[in-house]
């Protein structure tokens, strides 16, 4: 299937590893035009060269910039023109009891998860309308949808994220621009591996056999797996094309069947 995405010009926050790296690496395979972005400028050029590996050919660039600063992110945008794709997938996420959030950790949460994609929405949907066409997607969680008790902060800031994106699609009406979300399921994402590992040794277990029993615990999945980065890069691809151009205003699942409810 030809996804018509050849020459789009598309930015991924958080894209040096995990989800965003894929969906970067699956625009990048489609003949997109792709700019990464990471916290160093180390990161994101070990990045750049590792796209360009895969995808010879490719037309790969990167900006460094950490999402908590607000003047980071200004010199971000500034070198951020004309945009015809934005991926926001930058977030952080930990599991930590409620009563040990603090104020800090709360404002660290809503800036990095729920601001960044306010800015860099407000700064892309202008020209999109100038231009006539655009996809703005978030990479949400189901976490936003069914909050967990042992991520309270993570899951208000994604319920946010998912209001965010409703909202600004009932700013596209009559045009050819899309404010679409991702509600994602656990996925083996390289911060994911990175938490398992440090868990697992720790309580002295095997890294596959803690993989495991995290999925046995999960009592609604249906894929009996940890989802794999690049099946919800699957859905962003669909989602990021003019092929999905009436598909608007929504939240498509992609959660591996946790979410229980019909909608």
């Amino acid at each position: 299937m030809n996804l018509q995405l050849t020459n789009k010009r598309a930015f991924v926050s958080g894209s040096t590893q995990g989800i965003g790296y894929a969906i970067a690496a699956a625009l990048l395979a489609e003949g997109a035009t792709v700019v990464i972005n990471g916290r160093s400028n180390e990161r994101v050029e070990q990045a750049v060269q590792k796209l360009r590996s895969e995808v010879p050919g490719a037309s790969i660039s990167g900006v460094a910039a950490d999402f908590e600063d607000p003047k980071q992110v200004g010199q971000l945008q500034d070198s951020l023109r004309d945009l015809d794709i934005l991926i926001n997938n930058v977030g952080l996420f930990e599991v930590k009891p409620f009563e040990e959030i603090s104020d800090e950790d709360w404002q660290h949460y809503v800036d990095v998860n729920l601001m960044s994609g306010v800015r860099l929405s407000r700064h892309a949907l202008s020209s999109m309308f100038t231009r006539g066409w655009g996809r703005i997607i978030f990479i949400g969680s189901e976490s936003g949808v069914n909050i967990p008790a042992d991520m309270v902060h993570y899951g208000v800031t994604k319920a946010a994220m998912l209001a965010l994106s409703n909202g600004l699609a009932k700013l596209t009406r009559g045009t050819d621009v899309t404010v679409n979300t991702i509600l994602g399921g656990p996925t083996f994402s390289d911060g994911v591996a990175h938490v398992v590992n440090q868990i697992s040794q720790a309580q002295g277990m095997a890294a596959d056999e803690l993989k495991a029993a995290i999925i046995a615990g999960n009592q609604t999945t249906l894929l009996q797996r940890f989802i794999e980065p690049a099946e919800i890069a699957n859905v962003a691809l669909f989602l990021a094309s003019p092929l999905s151009s009436a598909t608007n205003g929504a939240a498509v699942r992609a959660d591996g069947g946790v979410l229980t409810s019909m909608l």
